[in-house]
């Protein structure tokens, strides 16, 4: 319930529901349809688990009413328990009926293996869900999880959140720009590929059968049923989620089933001690990665021990073992393929892991340059230092991989002539009495100016201009930043003349502000005077 303490089955339940927004919000890989798969199916045994435990609250309801007389109030409880108990069932069927149009709607029903066959298809999901004009089946859904929640809320002291948040209201949503203007049809069911779908309602089921638990604790602790002894002990691992991605935290609870107030238990994993509160205990460790199959999962085994005293003054040892799975994680950069990157520049990468949603939390180093941090998350600036070089990938200290790329030098610019401030035609020439100014350009290259804006900021520092006339050389000047004023050579100048264009010094100035001579071997330009 909320502000209650949560046990460890909720706070697995709580954990899968945080993976599946995130992911939600991914455009995922075929590979991840496969885990939304598996975290579907997880979801499902969980929802059968809680089931079975909440039939036995009830017949253990029923066992208390008997045994302390049928009095009528608790007899009044046990009609409430069991009112609980159908309202549960119908919400479950409803849910079902509605997972099963998805498949045959949506997903194009189950291949002869009795997997679904278009696991990833999305349109359909949102036309059957949310409707053209917003009258799909998730908002008459919304209404009968909402109605249902407020029905229990009428038993219990300690209210229950609603099932079906808009995303205002969405604890998880309501801070993201792109969510919380959604409504709970949207949130949940657009670009949601089919296997996402079932778990979103996969999720729901467990929601109702969580809230049915707590709702039936509460009435069995009326009658006294809460009181009654369990006959069997069994040592248990509650996961926080069986499958975790490589690098990041397992978290779950070790416990006794059926542990007593009294009761300290001393507790051990793969031969570690175990920290103990309330008979429960704590568990969290890195998850390691490697030995990967095909789908990129790698199974792991806990092996576990509690000992307990008994009344005849002996320990008791309980053994149990537990498997999770580790997940491969996974990144991509931004542009799709590997960019080439400009020797000395600041070339700009972004690389993002879906697969780890908002447990990406990336760090870069390279073998061959510098790097600089950004405040986005999984931005950085790399500047090169030789030709070629590696870039190493690690998410919260764990190396995830490494990524080799090619360094170009950075290219030449082109120059242009510009006469009285004007393009120069080459084959028209100009008239001996009409130039008076000449100017060369530096222009850079289109690709690397669009991928280095900061590093393509190229000037023509010094040209010589030689008045020519057939094999003698009249007159010349020397001018800085790429030309200027040549009226002195005009007054002298006539029809049949040239002029020789000899470029001195063409210089780059960097994303530091730092400038450099680019060598561009000898460059002559000519100016035909008629």
């Amino acid at each position: 319930m909320a502000g209650g303490k949560e046990t460890p089955r909720q706070k697995m339940i709580g954990m899968m529901y945080l993976v599946l927004m995130a992911m939600l919000a991914l455009q995922v890989s075929s590979a991840i349809i496969e885990k939304f798969i598996l975290l579907n199916n997880s979801l499902e045994l969980s929802s059968g688990a809680a089931n079975k435990l909440n039939q036995e609250t009830v017949l253990k309801i029923k066992a208390a009413v008997e045994k302390s007389g049928n009095r009528d109030a608790d007899v009044a409880v046990m009609k409430q328990a069991d009112e609980v108990r159908k309202a549960s069932v119908a919400m479950i069927n409803e849910l079902n009926s509605l997972k099963q149009e998805i498949i045959n709607t949506a997903g194009g029903g189950l291949n002869e293996e009795g997997s679904i066959k278009n696991p990833q298809e999305e349109g359909k999901v949102a036309e059957l869900m949310i409707g053209g004009k917003k009258n799909g089946k998730a908002y008459a859904l919304k209404e009968s999880l909402n109605k249902y929640v407020g029905n229990l809320n009428n038993l219990v002291p300690n209210k229950f959140q609603m099932l079906a948040l808009d995303g205002k209201d969405d604890p998880i949503s309501k801070g993201q720009k792109d969510q919380r203007n959604k409504d709970f049809a949207e949130l949940n069911f657009a670009q949601t590929p089919v296997a996402a779908a079932l778990a979103v309602l996969s999720q729901k089921q467990t929601d109702i059968r969580r809230m049915e638990g707590e709702a039936l604790n509460y009435l069995a602790s009326k009658v006294g049923a809460a009181d009654i002894k369990f006959d069997r002990v069994l040592a248990m691992v509650s996961a926080d989620a069986k499958t975790v991605v490589a690098g990041t935290k397992f978290k779950g609870q070790m416990f006794i089933a059926a542990s007593a107030s009294g009761l300290t238990p001393r507790m051990s994993l793969n031969g570690a001690p175990v920290k103990v509160e309330n008979g429960v205990g704590l568990i969290e460790f890195t998850a390691q990665g490697g030995g990967y199959n095909a789908e990129g999962i790698a199974r792991r085994e806990l092996k576990g021990t509690i000992t307990i005293p008994t009344p005849s003054g002996r320990d008791t040892t309980y053994s149990m073992t537990q498997e999770y799975f580790v997940v491969k994680p996974s990144y991509q950069i931004e542009t799709g393929t590997l960019p080439p990157l400009y020797l000395g520049c600041a070339n700009k990468l972004s690389i993002q892991s879906p697969a780890l949603g908002a447990l990406w939390a990336p760090t870069f180093s390279t073998d061959g340059g510098e790097i600089i941090a950004s405040q986005a998350k999984g931005k950085f600036t790399i500047v090169p230092s030789k030709a070629q070089l590696n870039i190493t990938v690690s998410n919260s200290g764990n190396v995830l991989g490494s990524e080799p790329f090619r360094v170009n030098r950075v290219p030449k610019p082109s120059l242009d002539v510009r006469v009285n401030g004007a393009a120069f035609d080459e084959r028209r020439g100009v008239a001996a009495t009409g130039a008076r100014s000449i100017q060369v350009v530096a222009i850079p290259d289109e690709g690397f100016k669009n991928f280095s804006p900061e590093d393509a900021r190229f000037r023509v520092a010094q040209v010589e201009i030689s008045l020519a006339r057939g094999n003698r050389r009249i007159d010349g000047v020397t001018l800085n930043s790429g030309g200027g004023s040549i009226s002195t050579l005009a007054q002298q100048a006539q029809p049949g003349d040239r002029y020789v264009i000899r470029i001195l010094k063409v210089q780059r100035q960097n994303f530091k502000g730092v400038v450099s001579d680019v060598e561009m071997g000898t460059q002559v330009r000519t100016v035909n005077l008629y």
